[in-house]
């Protein structure tokens, strides 16, 4: 080993991203020759309201070699196949953003152009009935993808809803077993060298000095070492995306859980739902400048199914990026490198992000600014996609029944998002980026569920003959529905993959798919 190798690694923070971060370095970087340390203070509590995943969370936990039934049982979890927006484009609408595709090409042109025109000869098939996982999020149904790509059981993929807390702690046990050293204690002096300002120790409240050569920074909002001692700067989103509060609260379960995640928007903001095992997560996420804690706190109450199961927690955050995710010896993983809210469920794939592009890039003692001036390049252009993506749910609205709603509406945007908006509206073109999580059936997705209906489609549409069009979208529509049909009830998936009995009683007729806000 070089002598200027990495051999002291120490994370500062536990919660999700300070064991992910120990549970992935333990495990791909060879032991004998690093070490991990983590120091955190069970006198600060984490966030943990992040409780809604995308697909790349089970890339993750394979390629540690973690069951993933196992995963499951520990953390609570159930299956996702997608997110419903209520109250998003007009109130009293609803839509479906699934893990897959709407429809199929027909000679290579999209299928959303074939949907357009026959939109436009009054069919009025909503989108969704063109998506496997639409239809069987309604229906309440889960099974796993097939893996032969000619079948229609393969054309969706899928995450979780889990336990935020319950995860940290699994992941705690996995990277302890793998030799990370877990330090209880709170963090009173950080010491950095007196000619390259590097990181070199922390000092603990107990007297204890922990020494490293590279420092993860997992302390949350407050940014301990990358911004408290570091003084790296921070881009402040507020502009764009105006929300700057949220309240979290569990709830009963009374009913078997869903296979997708809930965002309602109201007066100021929106609220989830999030369907556990043993309970369902709940928050409230909103603005100051347009709604107040105890009216917030109200609707947010008003709005669960079922009697709550704990105290409800306040959050402040400012939506935004800290200005270099990797400055010096330090890497800010998490909320210490930036927030983006849960509309989405990105936290916890930024944290694995940023992760695995450490792995990817990872330096010397000297650490090397050319990667860490691509590493930052990298979670920049990130960070900045998924915020044109949220940016993009609020913005596309018809509501003008309140002062929020009216302000995101007409709000400015940030630079290339109105061009992608405008060339969406005139001709149904997608912009497609060469890196960035949401591909194409994502934007569609929000796009044509908020009511951004193309003017014009795709001349080639044209070319083939309307009856058979209409015959191959009827047949289409009904393999699906037929699919879907066939596919075991979420609850029964639980109980049959994982050994999870959950309540088997499905949803009542007012909750099925559009909730108690139809």
């Amino acid at each position: 080993m070089q002598s200027n190798s990495i051999k002291k690694i120490v994370i500062v923070g536990g919660g999700t991203a300070g064991w992910m971060t120990a549970a992935a370095l333990s495990s791909l970087l060879d032991k004998t020759q690093v070490s991990i340390s983590l120091i955190e203070s069970e006198q600060i509590g984490t966030v943990g309201v992040g409780e809604a995943t995308l697909p790349h969370l089970r890339f993750f936990i394979k390629r540690l070699g973690i069951d993933e039934q196992e995963f499951m049982r520990r953390t609570n979890a159930t299956y996702k196949t997608g997110i419903e927006f209520i109250n998003w484009g007009q109130v009293g609408e609803s839509y479906l953003h699934p893990f897959g595709d709407f429809g199929q090409s027909i000679n290579s042109v999209d299928f959303h152009h074939y949907w357009v025109k026959q939109r436009q000869t009054g069919d009025k098939t909503d989108i969704g009935d063109y998506s496997l996982p639409v239809v069987a999020s309604k229906m309440g149904k889960f099974d796993y993808p097939s893996s032969d790509e000619q079948s229609i059981l393969s054309t969706f993929s899928y995450a979780f809803h889990l336990d935020a807390g319950l995860f940290a702690k699994f992941l705690r046990e996995y990277s302890e077993e793998k030799g990370v050293v877990r330090t209880e204690g709170l963090i009173k002096h950080v010491k950095q060298d007196d000619k390259t300002a590097f990181i070199s120790s922390v000092t603990l409240d107990s007297g204890q000095s922990i020494e490293g050569d590279l420092f993860i920074d997992c302390s949350g909002f407050r940014g301990l070492l990358i911004e408290q001692t570091l003084k790296t700067g921070y881009d402040d989103w507020r502009h764009w995306l105006p929300c700057d509060r949220a309240i979290a609260i569990p709830c009963e379960t009374m009913s078997a859980p869903l296979p997708y995640t809930k965002a309602t928007a109201r007066d100021a903001g929106w609220q989830w739902r999030i369907p556990l095992q043993n309970r369902v997560g709940n928050g409230h996420i909103y603005s100051s400048s347009y709604m107040d804690d105890t009216t917030a706190l109200d609707v947010l109450l008003q709005g669960l199914d079922a009697k709550p199961t704990g105290d409800p927690n306040f959050l402040r955050f400012t939506t935004g990026r800290r200005k270099k995710a990797w400055n010096k010896n330090c890497v800010a993983i998490g909320l210490s490198g930036g927030f983006l809210e849960p509309l989405e469920s990105t936290s916890i794939h930024l944290i694995q992000l940023g992760i695995m592009k450490l792995l990817e890039f990872f330096p010397d003692k000297h650490c090397d600014e050319i990667k860490s001036a691509e590493y930052n390049r990298m979670m920049s252009l990130e960070f900045e996609r998924l915020r044109d993506f949220l940016v993009l749910h609020y913005h596309a609205t018809r509501r003008n029944d309140t002062d929020f709603w009216n302000y995101v509406r007409t709000m400015s945007l940030p630079d290339g998002l109105e061009h992608k908006m405008e060339l969406f509206k005139e001709r149904g073109h997608v912009v497609q980026y060469t890196e960035g999580l949401f591909l194409k059936a994502s934007w569609l997705a929000v796009y044509l569920g908020q009511g951004v209906i193309p003017t014009h489609y795709d001349y080639n549409v044209d070319a083939q003959p309307q009856a058979k069009v209409e015959n191959f979208l009827k047949q289409l529509k009904g393999n699906i529905s037929d699919a879907a049909a066939g596919m075991n009830d979420h609850a029964i998936s639980l109980a049959n993959h994982c050994d999870i009995n959950v309540n088997q009683t499905p949803p009542p007729a007012s909750m099925s798919l559009y909730g108690r806000d139809a």
